[in-house]
């Protein structure tokens, strides 16, 4: 009976086993549910230090990571895309719905991101025909093996054909912690990323992509759309 005692008083004080690696780090959804969860209202994570493309999918009110995705190519470094030409990679809160799909793309399979959103526009940025596609090859792109984009576009798409209207795409140039924030600190996009941050700290906490607003040039994230602001500053970042 002691022995017995003990083994119980061990399980009871045991800690309780986290879901995910890290804050940051979610663990993936089972095979079995993954499957459950094609047709569900998905929603996009792209760090670019991390090479990884997070996709998720929603389950009873909140989303879970489907899979992590190696980024087989990006380029440009870290910072976001301001001009044609400069082969930068675009960082920022992108909306696409069903015209941004490129089921027969020369990179074989691809997603328009919606570049530039209404934020790029503000700042007077230009480019055109930024994707995440196959082919492993990027100019400005986030390319995928054919087998990933295969996966990936194939949960957007049937999303689409399920009811989801528009397909949220966040993307960071690294998982914004405040020790990442800190250790990129000196960096001349620090602003722009501290506009991010904010939307990223959302979706850990609550699961839920965030409400995205370009107000005056800057992002705002979840500002109520009962704003005291005229309609006029407000709008949600949508694509052409």
């Amino acid at each position: 009976m002691g022995k017995i005692a003990l083994l119980l008083a061990m399980i009871i004080c045991l800690p309780a086993v986290s879901l995910t690696s890290s804050a940051s780090e979610p663990v993936a959804v089972t095979n079995a549910l993954k499957q459950q969860l094609l047709g569900s209202p998905v929603y996009i994570q792209i760090f670019k230090e991390e090479r990884t493309l997070e996709l998720y999918a929603r389950l009873q009110g909140e989303y879970r990571l489907v899979r992590s995705y190696q980024i087989c190519n990006f380029s440009g470094g870290l910072g976001p895309k301001r001009r044609e030409g400069d082969f930068k990679s675009p960082e920022g809160f992108y909306s696409i719905d069903t015209r941004h799909l490129k089921p027969d793309s020369k990179f074989y399979r691809a997603i328009n991101i919606g570049f530039p959103n209404d934020f790029d526009k503000s700042q007077g940025y230009s480019g055109k025909y930024l994707m995440i596609h196959g082919d492993c090859k990027s100019i400005g792109c986030y390319a995928m093996t054919d087998n990933y984009m295969d996966e990936i576009f194939n949960y957007v798409q049937t999303a689409f054909m399920n009811g989801q209207s528009k397909v949220d795409i966040s993307i960071y140039p690294f998982r914004m912690t405040e020790q990442n924030m800190q250790r990129h600190r000196n960096s001349s996009d620090i602003n722009f990323w501290r506009q991010l941050q904010p939307g990223y700290a959302y979706f850990a906490k609550n699961r839920m992509p965030p409400l995205v607003g370009v107000i005056n040039g800057q992002y705002v994230i979840n500002r109520p759309l009962m704003s005291s602001a005229p309609a006029s500053e407000y709008a949600l970042t949508k694509t052409e």
